[in-house]
């Protein structure tokens, strides 16, 4: 999996998320995360990620957005 390095994972109520380095570091920075990598308020981390994570994370953001497509 050569496109994952320097990925790294936060989790969300429905379960973890691949996110660049970039991300990661702002969402912590947001203080968003815990202290066991969990964001509660996914609304506010659906702000902040960037569209490459958004995309590789579209199947988990539909599902937890209550998306029917």
């Amino acid at each position: 999996m050569s496109g994952s390095i320097g990925r790294k994972t936060i989790s969300v109520m429905r379960g973890l998320m691949i996110l660049c380095p970039t991300c990661y570091d702002l969402i912590h920075e947001e203080k968003l995360a815990d202290q066991k990598n969990y964001v509660a308020d996914h609304e506010a981390f659906f702000d902040l990620i960037c569209p490459g994570c958004e995309d590789l994370n579209r199947p988990l953001i539909d599902d937890m957005l209550g998306s029917s497509e």
